[in-house]
């Protein structure tokens, strides 16, 4: 891909082009799919200072980039013109993102896009070509739209505490966009705010004043009027997906694989943030997991999603609707893009039951540092832990004291101290599984305590 929104770049190679490159490789991105006139690359190379040779000089550049650029160039009079694909330039693909925001037919698809086409800016524009130093504010501009863009529809889902921040930033290094600034005021006033949101028109206020001579716009006005009343409308509720299934009671044991899931899933930066509890079948690792998980809602407030690999279907299609998109693409690779820009900037759990293979988990993990992951499967997944960092915790059966503790919990502690014998037996016959200690439980409640070991173990 070629990258122009920051220092003018050939991204994912080891492609090193010259300054004069840039500035022609630059001004032909620009005009992507369109001629490019000669004389407009001389202004882009020597900013109307050009020498008597440019004109072959740009031949020789444009011969140049042929050689390091897979894209096609091709010479089409007055000029040449490059052919590019919306994934071939940052530029390209920003426009594409942000067109399809606007056409996406909600809140969340929309924000998840623009997220994603945000995410490909590494800097301010043409810093290292000075010819086109003028084209700079035309994209930074596109990029503030498009920032202003998301923030609005944000503010429109409630989700004021995580714009609040960067609009801040955005108002301070440009502050007279009235949209940001009326954005911001949203921001603090749904965060309880409301003496800073006024203190921000009246920023606003002053520095329209001063710099251009004019009152703020009927935007920061209205804004400021329904901050006055107590009156801004309501936002509309994110959809927060609470998938984990029930998990199963009584729970005994697992003190010491509580607490590595604990440490890989911590919210250190440096934590894995992803584990692997693998085992083999009625072990109990969906149990551990789901306990683990349930005990730790807190720490997902936007919500957890839950699939059962095993029962197969479109699981991804699935967790995009629970995110609340609603328009979900065809492309395979861009329903993963779309996901993981949905949940970027969440706090978000994803428990992945019964997973065969890494593969098979590979596109439904998120991207965002700030979700966690646990995946169940019966065979260990050292691929997903090779190219993803994730820890692996093998589950063993329970141990003794821990079968006990479980049948103390299932049928009373008075019936296992006075059942010693019985107790031993089923321990070892279910060999630590706890499934199937749940079982012989369940049996032994329906036939009762004086039959049981005539019931359960043949003579």
């Amino acid at each position: 891909m070629i990258g122009i929104l920051g220092p003018v770049r050939v991204l994912g190679g080891d492609v090193h082009i010259g300054p004069r490159e840039r500035a022609v490789l630059a001004r032909l991105v620009l005009d992507a799919n369109r001629v490019v006139s000669v004389d407009r690359l001389i202004d882009a190379v020597w900013q109307g200072s050009p020498p008597a040779s440019a004109r072959g000089q740009v031949a020789i550049l444009v011969s140049r980039l042929r050689r390091s650029v897979p894209q096609v160039i091709t010479t089409a009079s007055p000029g040449y013109v490059i052919r590019l694909s919306d994934d071939d330039a940052d530029w390209c693909r920003f426009n594409a993102l942000v067109a399809r925001s606007r056409a996406c037919g909600d809140r969340m698809g929309a924000v998840a896009l623009l997220r994603e086409a945000l995410a490909l800016w590494r800097g301010v524009p043409f810093e290292d070509v000075p010819g086109l130093r003028a084209e700079s504010a035309r994209l930074q501009s596109a990029r503030l739209d498009a920032a202003e863009a998301c923030a609005e529809l944000e503010l429109e889902l409630g989700l004021h505490d995580r714009v609040g921040k960067e609009l801040a930033a955005l108002v301070a290094e440009h502050p007279l966009r009235e949209r940001a600034r009326a954005q911001l005021m949203v921001a603090h006033y749904r965060s309880g705010r409301r003496a800073e949101a006024l203190r921000v028109y009246q920023e606003a206020r002053r520095a329209l004043v001063e710099q251009i001579g004019l009152e703020p716009g009927p935007q920061l006005r209205v804004v400021h009027d329904q901050i006055l009343r107590d009156a801004l409308p309501s936002p509309v509720p994110v959809e927060t997906p609470s998938q984990l299934p029930r998990q199963p009671l009584p729970f005994a044991g697992r003190v010491a694989e509580t607490a590595f899931l604990d440490e890989a899933l911590s919210d250190g930066v440096d934590a894995p943030g992803a584990v692997v509890v693998c085992g083999p079948s009625e072990v109990g690792k969906t149990a551990l997991a789901l306990r683990w998980a349930h005990q730790r809602l807190d720490r997902f407030p936007d919500g957890q999603l839950y699939a059962d690999l095993a029962a197969g279907g479109p699981v991804l299609d699935r967790f995009l609707r629970a995110l609340g998109v609603r328009a979900i693409p065809d492309d395979p690779g861009e329903k993963v893009a779309l996901y993981r820009s949905s949940v970027a900037r969440r706090r978000m759990l994803v428990l992945l039951d019964n997973a065969s293979d890494s593969a098979q988990v590979a596109a439904l993990l998120p991207g965002g540092p700030h979700c966690r992951v646990i995946v169940t499967s019966r065979e260990p997944l050292d691929e997903f832990e090779a190219r993803f960092g994730a820890r692996q915790l093998f589950l063993e059966p329970l141990g003794v004291e821990e079968s006990r503790a479980l049948l103390a919990m299932l049928l009373g502690r008075e019936w296992v101290a006075a059942e010693a014998g019985e107790v031993a037996r089923l321990s070892a016959m279910a060999g630590g599984f706890p499934l199937v200690l749940r079982r012989a439980a369940a049996r032994v409640g329906r036939v009762g305590c004086a039959r049981s070991r005539a019931a359960l173990v043949p003579a």
